[in-house]
């Protein structure tokens, strides 16, 4: 017997739908909603955010769930702890008061590393993403056999917040298989999900609204603007029912490199109105954006790949440190005209910290660390995949030798993934970088047997589109003037753990030339929230208490990185820096005032 035909009769939703609207316990319910990504916010962060949802006027949050921090090896145990612990932030959010949309995926997209898809899944050159090839969706089959029983207490049937799952994610712009959608589909409710489900797909684009739905699923739509053209698509599609822009977008994401995008209120609160007085519900993306901590932005490949910054502040109604923007308030405004709004007083900015300069005066190179501390995957003929060497991200080093002396053109077949420093014997030589299809540097190797090593860096899984998957690392044979350069050592750098590194002091002059950390002490009286300002220090990585920020690039757009204040303590406080480039910087400080860089209407 199959786990469906197992399966006893659903109970009747909280959350049902009538032919123009939403029915929550029977009663006319419309949904004011506002994304919320749980993944990215500090924890201890969550009740203040979800706090502040309510007292804009929500009476929903939504939230994504990424497959592949939750499921990060194919046989590991599900992570339910720190930024992941869902069942948590759930009751979090059923002590507030709110609703949860819950979008499980599999794919979320979100500019999240790979779409929320595992590199442990996306290896296999053969495998059909997000189709009902066996593969995905035997492996979709295991990872929803160890994620839905946790969540089930929190589902509306059994008294939490969740009233609504979402099947699959803006499908329609992707794919077709409308099996596939069946499976996800019946994968969901023979797992105990009784609740409302849902598929949401751009408007623009018919055919995408028809290949991501399902008959007898709501269909809901994603857009920013043209309000009455996009309602009326989305009727066109679905005759009865609710209509629901499950994504209003009301600001957008940056790439490294780009200027800071933001949307002007006035007019986000004009369409946010127009939506309410037609009578649909809404899910605002974002209502609070929040942070791509440590390695966990994606990336995105249309002409050129482009990875994407750390911060996610998407120019959200919540700021990414968590206060009201002016958005908050001209929302909380529209939203009074249209549904009760809390009797309170709206939120005000939390405090924050500034004032503090760090000096960095003691430093460990890195590449000697590598080879002494690093997890390595022995000697190879030829090159591996950061996939084959079954890391997801961070940096991989790879050292061989050069035959001969000589001048000439080093290539590296495939290009890189995403970001390749080039060493020989131990000074660098070049930089070769997958945005700008490079694959090939002349440099003067200076005697036979000299070293070479290459630092690659994983910029970001893309997030959308076809080149999910697409892989890290050095991508084929490497080759000095014609000739392939065989037996490579590897050694892995997810860099999740710096304890092994060995810090010395330095003179407040020392130049350094190499990839090193840097570490500074610096005291704190009350923690508060905080922004780390970096003049001087050009690429790298940060970490405050062990806690990683995520990357800096002087590149920009983005010129600070967000310091939540539970990461501080009382009293002495370390900031370590990975730093890629020569510098002669040994300071940084911390700010009362992000700067995202300069602005993109």
């Amino acid at each position: 017997m199959s786990r469906a035909e197992g399966k006893t009769a659903l109970r009747t939703p909280a959350l049902t739908t009538s032919s123009d609207g939403f029915l929550l316990h029977g009663e006319p319910f419309r949904i004011i909603s506002g994304a919320m990504h749980y993944f990215r916010i500090h924890p201890d962060l969550w009740a203040d955010r979800l706090r502040k949802a309510r007292l804009m006027g929500l009476n929903t949050v939504e939230t994504y769930v990424p497959w592949n921090l939750h499921q990060p090896d194919p046989d590991s145990p599900l992570v339910l702890d720190g930024l992941l612990d869902l069942p948590r932030y759930l009751s979090l959010a059923r002590e507030e008061g709110l609703h949860v949309l819950l979008r499980p995926g599999p794919y979320i997209c979100a500019e999240w590393d790979g779409g929320g898809l595992p590199s442990w899944l996306t290896t296999d050159p053969d495998i059909r993403l997000r189709t009902s090839d066996p593969r995905f969706t035997d492996a979709l089959d295991r990872y929803l056999d160890i994620l839905l029983p946790p969540l089930l207490p929190h589902m509306a049937a059994n008294g939490g917040p969740v009233v609504a799952v979402q099947v699959e994610n803006e499908y329609g712009a992707y794919g077709d298989d409308t099996a596939y959608l069946k499976h996800v589909h019946n994968a969901l409710r023979s797992r105990g999900v009784e609740e409302l489900l849902f598929t949401c797909d751009q408007t623009g684009s018919a055919q995408h609204l028809a290949a991501g739905s399902l008959p007898g699923v709501l269909s809901t739509g994603t857009f920013g603007g043209r309000i009455e053209e996009s309602l009326r698509k989305l009727r066109e599609h679905q005759p009865e029912g609710p209509l629901m822009c499950s994504e209003f977008w009301i600001g957008w994401f940056d790439h490294w490199g780009e200027e800071h995008h933001v949307r002007d209120g006035a007019n986000a609160a004009a369409d946010l109105d127009l939506l309410l007085a037609a009578g649909a519900s809404v899910n605002i993306y974002m209502f609070h954006g929040g942070t791509n901590f440590g390695f966990t932005n994606g990336a995105n490949h249309d002409q050129c790949y482009a990875p994407i910054v750390t911060s996610y502040d998407y120019d959200a109604a919540l700021t990414e440190s968590g206060d009201p923007g002016p958005k908050y308030h001209a929302f909380r405004e529209v939203i009074a005209r249209h549904a009760p709004v809390p009797d309170e007083p709206a939120p005000a900015p939390s405090p924050k910290l500034s004032g503090i300069t760090v000096e960095l005066d003691r430093r460990a190179p890195l590449l000697p660390w590598a080879t002494a501390h690093s997890a390595s995957a022995g000697r190879t003929e030829d090159p591996l995949t950061m996939e084959e060497l079954g890391q997801r991200s961070g940096y991989v080093l790879y050292r061989s030798a050069f035959p001969e002396p000589g001048d000439g053109l080093l290539h590296f077949a495939g290009g890189v993934g995403d970001r390749a420093q080039v060493f020989v014997d131990g000074a660098p030589v070049g930089v070769l970088e997958r945005e700008r299809h490079d694959e090939t540097l002349p440099l003067r190797v200076p005697r036979a047997g000299a070293t070479l090593e290459v630092l690659v860096e994983n910029m970001g899984g893309v997030n959308y589109g076809p080149r999910i998957g697409a892989p890290k690392g050095l991508l084929g044979p490497v080759t000095f003037n014609g000739t392939a350069l065989h037996g490579w050592d590897i050694h892995r750098l997810p860099l999740t753990d710096l304890s092994t590194v060995s810090f010395a002091p330095a003179g407040e002059t020392a130049h350094v030339t190499v990839p090193a950390f840097h570490l500074g002490t610096f005291d704190v009286d009350t923690p508060a929230d905080t922004f780390l300002s970096l003049p001087g220090w050009t690429k790298g990585q940060a970490w405050v208490n062990g806690f990683h920020l995520g990357r800096y690039w002087n590149r920009g757009p983005q010129r600070t990185l967000y310091v939540p204040a539970p990461v501080l303590r009382p009293g002495a406080n370390e900031l370590v820096l990975l730093e890629l480039n020569a510098t002669t910087a040994a300071r940084a400080h911390f700010t009362d005032t992000p700067d995202l860089g300069p602005v993109k209407p």
